[in-house]
């Protein structure tokens, strides 16, 4: 399909409606493209939702790590959502357009939960440090109101931030093309279509991406600096073992989680590649979100006997 932008703008010449580039010309390739992507967004959902539903009803999971993990979840959740679907869809049709206020909400939404999940592993990994390094004072440190404080300042930042970098990028004029190379609304392919000098705007992002990232991870680095530290003069090979089998999962979230992150958000513009950006994309708005159940999951008995519990029921 053609795409003729004087159709999609308004009498100032400004695009008001963009259009995704096709993801491929053959159709079995789109179809097989489209069955993956399909496939991994159910898994992500059934998980995370599963792991929400195992948390919140089993009251031997009602603990400040099992509290942010359903958090968590349900950052996951919306955070696929807010993409997904309109990938699906231009995967099997021609509808390809979002309108200038469609795209505005799509990246507010993307941003606002990539975000605030930045901030919730930080606060997770406070969490563990607080449990393992000050075990006697964790009761009344992570108490009930503290955990929905800490929960409460990461979706409110994250909501804050993007609502604020939104309506920077989009208060700028588009001109065209109107074409958009990427799978969603993102900021750097956005960014690419406005009309005129964009440096400020490319400086804002860059620097909203690096304290939003490199902050939360920053304190995600001295946390676990400080539990390793513990760990090692622990006198107990077992409680040792047990001290990093309980940071194992949440490692491995943040390693898959900022690696796509810092890679797609902290580069400089002249290395961005369309190509690389979009595997990018499907890897941290789809792939992360699906393992991370798994992940959570597979070493953890209490999630596991949540899950059965669930699943029994349902089964019943």
């Amino acid at each position: 399909m053609n795409l003729n932008c004087s159709l999609w703008q308004d009498n100032s010449m400004c695009v008001e409606l963009f259009a995704f580039t096709k993801f491929c010309d053959v159709t079995e390739e789109c179809f097989l493209l489209f069955t993956l992507i399909l496939l991994m967004f159910l898994a992500s959902l059934t998980g995370n939702a599963l792991i929400t539903l195992a948390i919140w009803t089993n009251p031997v999971l009602h603990t400040p790590m099992y509290f942010f993990l359903a958090n968590l979840s349900l950052l996951e959740i919306g955070y696929t959502c807010s993409v997904i679907p309109k990938i699906l869809l231009s995967l099997v049709s021609e509808a390809r357009g979002i309108s200038r206020e469609g795209c505005a909400t799509q990246m507010f939404f993307f941003s606002f939960l990539g975000i605030s999940e930045c901030c919730l592993l930080a606060a997770m990994a406070y969490d563990r440090y607080m449990a393992i390094c000050s075990p006697l004072h964790y009761a009344t440190r992570m108490s009930r109101g503290v955990c929905a404080q800490l929960a409460m300042v990461s979706w409110g930042v994250g909501c804050m931030v993007s609502l604020g970098q939104t309506n920077y990028i989009f208060s700028l004029d588009f001109c065209g093309p109107c074409e958009i190379d990427h799978f969603f609304c993102d900021l750097p392919p956005i960014l690419a279509l406005a009309c005129g000098d964009t440096f400020h705007n490319e400086v804002a992002v860059f620097v909203v991406a690096t304290l939003c990232i490199s902050s939360p991870f920053l304190l995600i680095v001295a946390s676990y600096g400080r539990i390793l530290a513990a760990v090692l003069i622990m006198p107990s090979p077992e409680g040792c073992r047990k001290a990093l089998s309980t940071c194992s999962s949440h490692l491995l979230v943040v390693t898959l989680f900022y690696g796509s992150g810092s890679v797609t958000y902290l580069r400089p513009k002249g290395s961005h590649s369309p190509g690389i950006d979009k595997l990018l994309a499907i890897f941290y708005t789809v792939v992360t979100s699906m393992l991370n159940p798994i992940i959570y999951s597979l070493r953890n008995k209490e999630v596991k006997a949540g899950l059965q519990r669930i699943l029994g029921r349902k089964k019943f």
